[in-house]
């Protein structure tokens, strides 16, 4: 698995970069070569925060984590990553197999849930973002799936953690 490393607004010591890729080597077993790991190590009002996404095959695993320390924040977003894992190769299993289910140990914390789907219809009519956000902060959702009017795509605007928006473009 490829790693990437970076900090943003600090200065990220050579000890915490160590540790971040010994304690994401035990991922090597899950993923192929091809998968690439990235770390951002981030200071955001007084937090230490550490953001970790594992992309593989189209799969995007994501964990972002704040703490009193960088090394609590990097324990508790591979604790997140763990769980994603876990609920994503259980649920590949049994879709795959659906005895293989009965492979795991009983004693795991695991708690697998279906998926309710909830369907809901709307016009879609083409939209700039501006309005797409106007739209969703009125409906005080935090995503709007729009078609955007100079493009003609299917677009997504997003409210992100920390106050902006976020705008998805396919390519």
């Amino acid at each position: 698995m490829k790693l990437t490393i970076s900090s943003k607004q600090m200065t990220l010591r050579d000890s915490m970069k160590t540790l971040a890729e010994e304690k994401l080597k035990k991922y090597d077993k899950f993923f192929e070569d091809t998968a690439e790991a990235y770390v951002t190590f981030s200071c955001r009002h007084d937090m230490e925060t550490v953001e970790i996404t594992i992309l593989s095959n189209g799969t995007i695993f994501r964990a972002e984590e704040g703490a009193d320390t960088l090394r609590t924040a990097l324990d508790s977003a591979m604790d997140a990553l763990d769980r994603q894992i876990r609920k994503y190769k259980t649920r590949l299993e049994k879709r795959m197999r659906p005895d293989a289910y009965a492979a795991f140990d009983e004693d795991e914390d695991y708690e697998e849930s279906e998926f309710r789907i909830r369907t809901k219809t709307y016009p879609f009519k083409p939209m700039s973002v501006e309005e797409a956000i106007l739209q969703m902060d009125l409906l005080g959702h935090q995503f709007f799936v729009f078609v955007d009017q100079d493009t003609e795509s299917t677009c997504v605007v997003y409210k992100r953690k920390d106050g902006d928006y976020g705008l998805i473009i396919p390519e």
